[in-house]
């Protein structure tokens, strides 16, 4: 006679609750929706706005970098901060303290210098900073950049405003997957003839969370290819398409006020104030090696695109409040908005300053062989050795 078997009895879970804290969350970002048409916007004048202006074309000029000029003590910049916060061994740099709108030009010097070094450097509760005063830091490091599709202020002609880019993301701007993370990742208009060097932004409005920031430093990228595949890139060249952006634009009905080009930089380019070699090449814009057969550029390009990506190691993240700043060195970093805060407000102004055109010098070095010879060590490439795992 089989045994009796006995049923377990089992609890179905309270399914009424599920999700509670996400319809929560949502709820309170319908509210702050609202709260915000209401109120009388301190920044109406920076909104963003599309005007239907003509630029001619860039030309290429000469650019010396602020830099060279620094005090490499960093002496006066330090003398007025509080603190000096390195956010990564490699990577990020906060100076809390120091007053951006009222830096002498020696200060500006060795931040330039600074910012050529850590990649990005980062202040908080920049209030003094108004627009002009942005604008004006811009220009001390260089002539400022137009861009080609991108918003500028509502006020751009009455307070001469051309020169600034604005970032705005509402409830109209509804979440896409249209992009995969990797290919988000970008340096600025690096289809230019002189892309951007300094580029500065400052976060007028933004959500309680999310709406982050991360950079990548192109120094640490050509550090970690093998010594053969940086010798065989460093005599490569690349296009960078402007084409893409503009299309985006003329498809969302938006004027493209200079017309699109395509420039070949150099995919190894070396920085003209640290001396060190960077990757230049950015899913954003990069589009193929010269030279080569498309298969095999497209194998490199996708491979430099996941290690830029996916280098933790050399990535910071930075969590932004309402007045702080960032200035970052777009030679030699790439950055990524990270979304994820829909449906709130997001609200920001970049000024951006051209560099000089980029340049491979064959005598420039590794920033990472610079760091191990002090150290007296010699690091191991060879992934046939020791398993490389963290925990």
């Amino acid at each position: 006679m089989a045994p009796a078997t006995t049923a377990t009895a089992t609890s179905t879970p309270d399914l009424s609750n599920r999700g509670a804290i996400d319809m929560a969350m949502a709820n309170l970002a319908k509210s702050k929706i609202s709260k915000d048409q209401e109120d009388n916007y301190e920044f109406e004048y920076l909104k963003p706005c599309f005007p239907d202006i003509k630029y001619p074309p860039l030309e290429k000029f000469e650019y010396k970098d602020k830099a060279l000029q620094a005090d490499p003590t960093y002496k006066n910049l330090f003398a007025a901060a509080k603190e000096v916060k390195h956010c990564t061994p490699k990577i990020g740099t906060e100076l809390i303290g120091v007053n951006l709108a009222e830096l002498t030009d020696a200060q500006k010097d060795e931040l330039a210098l600074l910012v050529s070094y850590r990649g990005v450097v980062f202040f908080r509760d920049q209030k003094d900073l108004d627009i002009h005063k942005q604008l004006d830091l811009g220009r001390y490091w260089g002539k400022l950049h137009k861009h080609a599709t991108t918003s500028t202020p509502k006020a751009w002609k009455e307070q001469d405003l051309e020169e600034v880019h604005v970032v705005w993301s509402d409830e109209k701007r509804l979440p896409t997957y249209s992009f995969s993370q990797t290919y988000l990742w970008h340096a600025d208009v690096t289809y230019e003839l002189q892309p951007p060097s300094y580029t500065m932004l400052k976060l007028l409005e933004g959500p309680e969370s999310g709406g982050d920031t991360a950079w990548c430093l192109g120094y640490a990228v050509y550090d970690m290819l093998s010594k053969p595949l940086q010798k065989y890139l460093e005599g490569m060249t690349a296009l960078h398409d402007a084409y893409e952006q503009a299309n985006d634009s003329i498809r969302d009905g938006r004027p493209v006020r200079r017309d699109p080009i395509v420039s070949e930089h150099p995919v190894i380019r070396t920085h003209p104030v640290t001396g060190y070699k960077s990757v230049f090449v950015n899913p954003g814009f990069t589009r193929a090696i010269r030279g080569i057969p498309k298969a095999e550029s497209e194998a490199i390009l996708n491979y430099l695109f996941n290690l830029i990506a996916t280098a933790q190691e050399y990535t910071v993240r930075f969590k932004w409040n309402k007045q702080d700043v960032a200035i970052w060195d777009n030679r030699i970093t790439y950055h990524s908005a990270i979304y994820g805060f829909y449906p709130h407000k997001r609200h920001a102004v970049r000024v951006t300053t051209h560099g000089e055109a980029p340049y491979f010098d064959e005598n420039g070095t590794s920033q990472q062989d610079t760091i191990d010879e002090a150290l007296g060590i010699k690091r191991n490439m060879d992934g046939t050795k020791k398993a490389n795992y963290n925990d």
